[in-house]
């Protein structure tokens, strides 16, 4: 079976722009965390998921299966998107485009920053980037597509 390809940069761009919440709050952390939990269930899928807004952790889950290095890569994803602003798929992809990689021409410690798929910000209208959603354990591509469908749904409910 083939591994999913990660989609083009403005598709990527696309599903940040359309993923923008209209606020995010304690509720709604726990509302995304519990989606992002069933889903990964579904699929007997072995993450750890993390939500963040701001400095504060407002959701965590650690599934069969994932570990201790999950929660590593949890927080060098972050840390990118902390960063950049955008989802560490993106800026991964960016620096492919430029026929580099991040760990090559980032300058930025790998020991503390991946630019992996998996974490994706949290943005509202109006105020901009809040906060994080991250998921590790699969391929870096599903963990992308698992927080986007998680968004996804959680913005249609």
């Amino acid at each position: 079976m083939n591994a999913p390809v990660a989609p083009e940069i403005a598709e990527l761009e696309e599903q940040e722009r359309r993923l923008t919440l209209a606020r995010f709050t304690l509720d709604d952390a726990w509302a995304l965390g519990t989606l992002l939990v069933e889903l990964a269930r579904e699929q007997g899928a072995p993450v750890a998921i993390d939500i963040r807004r701001g400095g504060q952790q407002l959701f965590h889950a650690a599934l069969p299966g994932s570990t201790p290095d999950n929660d590593a890569w949890i927080d060098r994803k972050r840390h990118v998107v902390e960063r950049y602003g955008c989802s560490s798929l993106l800026v991964g992809s960016r620096f492919r485009a430029k026929g580099t990689t991040f760990e090559e021409s980032s300058r930025l410690d790998p020991d503390t920053y991946a630019a992996h798929g998996g974490a994706f910000p949290i943005a509202v209208t109006g105020a901009g980037v809040i906060g994080t959603v991250v998921v590790s354990g699969l391929p870096q591509v599903e963990d992308h597509q698992l927080v986007v469908e998680a968004l996804e749904k959680h913005l249609s409910a």
